[in-house]
């Protein structure tokens, strides 16, 4: 499946904010790309705001319009706040999972971490980054791929990584589990979950 491959900060820039998930680079220059990047900019709309909190969403974990769409009509099906629904279930993902541990710099290099057969999980190997991680599930690298240069390279980067109060992990055995189920404050950059709600309200 396709994937967005373009400038990485030139996202960040036009949404106003830094997706971690996306980039470990921070914005140096707040302002939109292009030569009118500084001008003052009239009152923004109201289906311009709500675009904004969905694309964040989207860039941060990297997920295709009609993928996110099927994430948004899934959490509206569960039970409870359909805007909470939709971060536990994009929270879940195991590429998610992955860089949260702290064992990609980015969610893009979690997936290729994933999708070449470096991740198990509950002891058997998972190549698929959509995969949803549940409350109770250890995430671990492969015995034969922690020697891999850009595992070990994570891994000791990974020494100073935060990690949201859902997970915990063990560096020496390279091995995270999943002990509740992700919450919305667990975010690591503001978005309003409503706003992404009302933009799709009137499509499905």
């Amino acid at each position: 499946m396709a994937r967005y491959t373009g400038p990485r900060l030139k996202v960040c820039r036009a949404l106003g904010v830094t997706l971690p998930g996306l980039t470990n680079k921070a914005i140096n220059r707040p302002y939109p790309p292009g030569q009118h990047g500084t001008r003052r900019r009239g009152k923004t709309s109201d289906y311009k705001l709500r675009l904004v909190e969905k694309q964040k969403l989207r860039y941060h974990f990297g997920i295709l319009e009609r993928q996110f769409k099927r994430y948004v009509a899934e959490a509206a099906r569960m039970r409870g706040p359909t805007g909470t629904n939709l971060v536990v279930l994009l929270e879940s993902r195991l590429d998610n999972v992955v860089w949260r541990l702290g064992l990609a710099p980015t969610i893009p290099a979690a997936r290729q971490v994933v999708v070449h057969g470096h991740i198990m999980v509950n002891g058997r190997r998972v190549d698929r980054p959509s995969f949803r991680v549940m409350p109770g599930h250890e995430v671990s690298v492969r015995e034969r791929s922690r020697t891999k240069p850009m595992i070990v390279q994570a891994l000791e980067a990974s020494a100073t990584r935060v990690r949201p109060p859902y997970l915990e992990f063990d560096p020496a055995k390279a091995t995270g589990k999943m002990i509740a189920l992700p919450t919305a404050s667990d975010l690591p950059f503001e978005v309003n979950t409503q706003a992404v709600i009302e933009y799709y309200s009137q499509q499905l």
